[in-house]
Formats: structure tokens, sequence, C-alpha cells
């Protein structure tokens, strides 16, 4: 008889997160365990109606709210603490380490971010594939479409999270098929995969934009699906970071999305103010929900608070709340200096608040600056918001093929204009080389302390230069272990992948 080593779909997914060994007991009947095994050479049925498909949709969404440790805090400790927006907070080394450029394999946010992610794009594809075929056959073709594409979104972002990090990463689009002792070595290349190319890694997000581009539902105002506007942000973003861009997508997509109706909100302190009174213990609600500038963000209602705003500073709910130790994402006094220069009261104050407190780590503690984008447990956590988008295409305008830097400059100005912000000079506005400058520094201002900032200095090459400034002006920042070089562009692999899997090699450097 055929030995079988059955594996239950989590254990699959699972493994080809970590990399874990073989090392289950095999079965050799159908029993409970097997249950939800795809083997994708045969017509399994994994959701036997419309409520088990309902029900899994709903649990990827679950698991995207509900990750604030990937999703949110590791990815601003690359995108902010890894450049020169901010310090580590802390003392520690899983927040030291970015700070300081000494990543490696071990590093605590490279380890768990690689399998979260790794896991959680396994699961999108265990649903894409199986609600094509939903056991009772309740489900028409158009809502198999709509239900698809939302899981492509979701696994589009989570591997355009990857390959920005990482570079080459395994695509995984099939679940492995249960492990028999005659199929073992065939099979052992689907638990233990190889990484594509970062190229390669594009095409597939590309795949499944596309798709989820014509299928994804509309948004209708909700800004928590992953919507044909999602879906249109995301190409935005893809076309503008590929190896080969094609900046005339990214214009082509940013104008579809001003065309469904997105803007800037009047105020750029809507996006992240709170409704009620501080120090009150107030149940406190954004100030704007689904904003016409919000393209995907996250809710955090009563009875369901986002923890991570622990992290950051106080809690305005509850002023005293975790309130005892030193916090995350600490802004760097370059940053600071970067409002100040532009005269950017605004946006500072929306991105920095100034408490006392018991620590002194980076500046006196009578007058310590915290990061201020989320400041309560119910604040929203946004994802894709437009003003990223609009400035993408400044971009566009400014390095892609059909130059236009007026109206380059025109986007910049109106970004600029809302914020309180003295528009561009004509000398900054005379040739591409300074227009260039300004928009970089734009984005830094806007977007401030919401992970983007390391991932621009990577896009645009500017990671040796700007971090060579910033460990010479900011007295603040702590001595670099590694220099910054091209290596630096990307993350180490995690050592534990590494050890079980010899099909994933490491990033050079390290």
């Amino acid at each position: 008889m055929k030995t079988k080593y059955f594996f239950s779909g989590l254990v699959a997914l699972s493994m080809l997160a970590t990399g874990c060994g073989l090392d289950y007991e095999p079965v050799s009947d159908y029993s409970d365990v097997t249950e939800g095994v795809i083997d994708n050479n045969v017509d399994e049925v994994v959701y036997k109606n419309r409520a088990d498909a309902e029900s899994a949709l709903t649990a990827l969404y679950e698991d995207f709210r509900g990750n604030q440790n990937q999703l949110q805090l590791d990815w601003l400790l690359i995108g902010d603490v890894h450049s020169d927006n901010a310090y580590a907070g802390t003392t520690g080394s899983e927040v030291v380490d970015p700070a300081t450029n000494d990543l490696n394999g071990t590093t605590l946010c490279v380890n768990r971010d690689w399998n979260y992610y790794m896991l959680q794009a396994a699961k999108c594809t265990k649903f894409i594939i199986s609600v094509e075929k939903v056991g009772d056959g309740s489900l028409s073709s158009a809502e198999v479409n709509t239900m698809r594409a939302q899981a492509e979104i979701l696994r589009a972002f989570i591997w355009f999270r990857m390959v920005r990090m990482w570079g080459n990463i395994p695509i995984i689009t099939t679940i492995p098929r249960d492990i028999t002792s005659e199929n073992i070595t065939e099979s052992y290349e689907s638990y233990f995969p190889a990484q594509n190319t970062e190229a390669d890694a594009y095409k597939y997000i590309l795949k499944d934009l596309e798709d989820a581009y014509q299928y994804a539902p509309e948004g209708n105002g909700d800004k928590t699906i992953f919507s044909k506007d999602v879906a249109r942000a995301l190409l935005a973003k893809v076309y503008a970071e590929k190896p080969v861009r094609d900046y005339s997508k990214v214009i082509k997509y940013v104008d579809e999305l001003a065309a469904a109706g997105y803007d800037l909100c009047p105020e750029y302190g809507d996006l992240f103010n709170i409704d009620g009174p501080v120090k009150d213990g107030f149940t406190a609600t954004p100030l704007h929900t689904n904003s016409v500038e919000s393209i995907l963000e996250v809710h955090y209602p009563v009875g369901s608070g986002n923890w991570a705003s622990w992290m950051y500073g106080r809690c305005l709910e509850d002023w005293d709340s975790s309130f005892s130790w030193a916090k995350w994402i600490t802004p760097s006094r370059d940053l600071l200096a970067a409002f100040d220069k532009a005269g950017d009261t605004k946006r500072k104050e929306q991105t920095v608040v100034y408490y006392e407190c018991a620590w002194s780590n980076y500046y006196p503690s009578d007058n310590y600056p915290f990061m201020y984008k989320v400041r309560s447990g119910y604040s929203n956590v946004f994802f894709l918001r437009y003003d990223d988008l609009l400035l993408l295409k400044a971009e566009a305008l400014i390095n892609g093929k059909d130059v236009d830097l007026a109206g380059a400059a025109d986007i910049i100005d109106r970004i600029r204009t809302r914020a309180d912000v003295a528009k561009l000079t004509n000398a900054e506005k005379s040739n591409k080389e300074s227009l260039f400058n300004a928009y970089v520094n734009e984005r830094r201002l806007e977007l401030a302390c919401e992970g983007e900032r390391w991932f621009d200095l990577v896009r645009l090459d500017l990671v040796e230069s700007v971090m060579a400034a910033a460990q010479k002006n900011d007295s603040g920042r702590l001595p670099i272990a590694v220099p910054y070089t091209r290596n630096s562009y990307l993350l180490p692999i995690p050592q534990d992948v590494l050890d079980t899997n010899p099909n994933v090699k490491q990033n050079p450097g390290y």
C-alpha cells in the first residue's frame, strides 16, 4: 500500500512559511487532518457551500486587520527607523538593529515578517484556488470572480511588500499535494521552494492586480475592502517601483482614481485627528472615516482597539495607559529640522507630539517627541492614500518618458498648499534636478512616519547619500554598525529559512 503523509491545510501553509522539517506522522487513510488540503491535480472540494467560501474570505480580511506587528510596527521599523526619519525609541536589538543598519538573518522583525507574509500569501492562494470549485455550485461565476479578485489584491499587496523588502522571493501559486512515498522527491520543492527573481515576482503581482482590476468589487465609499480602486492604486505603485518602470501606467491609474472621485482632504489633520477631549477617558473615534483621500484603511471600533497605538506614545483614550516604558518610532532631529526648514508647522503637529516622560533615550525627558499619526486605540490605520499616489504621479512627470516639470510642480504645490507651506520657488521649478529634490523632500514631509521613506530612498537610489548625511548631521543618531551600500537596499533572508530550505539563497552582503 502506498504510504501517505497527510498535512492539514494550515500545516502545509505553515511549512511553506517557515521551511520546517517533514516530521509529521504518516497516516494511511482519510481523516479530519486531511480536510482542506489541495492537490492541484484533482478536483477536491474545500468549501462545501457559499457560507464556507464567505467565511474563508472574511478570515483573510480579519488576518489583515489583526496583524499589527507585521503590517504596522515592523513596516515603520524598516520604513522610518531604518531611514533618516526616526530613531529606534527603545534600546532592544529588535529596534536598534534597523536603526544602526545591523540587520541580519536573526533580527526579530525580519524573521516574523517573512513568516507572516509567506503564510498570508499561501492562505490567499488556497482561497483563490478553492473558491473556483465550491461544492454545491451555489456561487455564480460573477460571484466567484469578485471573491477571487479580493484575495488576489491581498496576495499582490503581500508580495509587493515582500519584493520591496527582500527582492528575490518564492512566488507560490499552488498548494502542495499530499506527500506519498512515491512522490516525496518531486514534492520536496513544493514545500521548500526556490526564490523567483525580482522581475518574475513583479510579473505575478501584476497578473493578480490586472485580474482583480476587472473583477474586484466597487468600493462604494467603503475603504476597508479590497476594491477595484485598491487594485488601481497598487498598480500605480507597482509600475513606479518595478525594475523596468512604466511611468505612463502610473499616470493612467492615478488619473483613474481622480476620475473616481479621490481627492485630498481639505485639512491634513482630518486624516489623523480623533473626536473627543484628551485625558478624559473618552471613546476616541476618528474625525473622518472613509474620507475622499483614503483608498484602503483599517478600522478599530469600540471593543476591538488597535493595541499598536501603545507602541508610539500616549493612547489618548486612556492617558496614562502603557506609558511607563520607552516607545518605538521616535522622530529624529533630522526629520524635525526638515519640517522646520520648510516652515511646515501643520504637518509637523500632526506627525509629532511632545510629552514629558520617564526616559531620556534620545531627548530630554521633559520635552520628548513621539510619533503622533496613530494616537488612539481607535485610530484608523491607512495602507493606501491618494496623496501618496498623487505624488507618485509627480515623480512620473519628472522621471518618465514625457517630462512635464510644470505639471509635477503643480502637484507638489497642491500638496504644499494644503499644508500651508509656501509654493515652490521659481528656482526649485527651474530644472529637473531641483524639482526632483523638492519632490523627494515633499514625500518625506507628507508621508513621514507612515513607512514609505526607506522605500523611497531605495527606489530613487538615494540610500547612501541620504544616510551618510544623516549620520554626519544628526547628533541623536546611533553609530551605524555596517556602512550603507547597494547591499543595504534589501533585507536579509531569515537564518531559519536558510537552515531548513537549501533552495533559498541569502541576499548579498549578509
